[in-house]
């Protein structure tokens, strides 16, 4: 897989591909909300997780550019041919202790999986994070993401007991946390 890094005006984008299957890690966009509510839940559906007390029916999924407005957070794409097929992004979330963001809404459509692209805009996706002055992530999840949970702990995040933090859900059962 080639991969290339460009930059234009104040949006990085990550190339990956090459001219017939492209894809493209670019920031969100407002025009991207209805994709990425779909992509989110068409993954939650895939596995059985819970629709309710979770992303599934939570109201920010279905405008999460403006949640992220004038404060610090950002959501990464990964667009094949002007179609999101995943997404990834960090957020302030109420009541995280100071210096601490949550890795939100990181899913990825079936089309996506097995190439790389997760892991990818996953570590990109930290050290954004990192660049925008946090010191420390944090993430829920269920255990029907195994996968998912195994590459958190390959990246050096570590189990807690509880949750932290005001997330509004409670069907996840998986707090992880890791300094960066």
């Amino acid at each position: 897989m080639n991969r290339s890094m460009s930059t234009k005006t104040d949006n990085r984008t990550l190339d990956i591909g090459n001219q017939v299957d492209c894809y493209i890690i670019r920031p969100m966009q407002k025009s991207d909300n209805k994709q990425i509510a779909y992509l989110i839940r068409c993954v939650i559906d895939e596995h059985g997780a819970s629709r309710t007390n979770s992303v599934y029916d939570d109201p920010q999924t279905d405008n999460v550019f403006k949640s992220l407005l004038n404060i610090n957070a950002e959501y990464w794409v990964i667009d094949h041919n002007h179609e999101i097929v995943g997404g990834c992004g960090f957020f302030p979330t109420n009541g995280l202790p100071e210096k601490c963001a949550e890795i939100v809404k990181f899913y990825l459509m079936p089309t996506a999986r097995g190439k790389g692209l997760g892991a990818l805009i996953f570590d990109f996706v930290i050290d954004r994070a990192s660049h925008a002055g946090y010191n420390r992530l944090y993430l829920e999840t269920v255990p029907l993401f195994s996968r998912a949970i195994d590459m958190y702990k390959d990246r050096g995040f570590d189990f807690l007991n509880a949750p932290i933090g005001n997330t509004g859900h409670s069907a996840p059962s998986i707090y992880l946390s890791k300094w960066i």
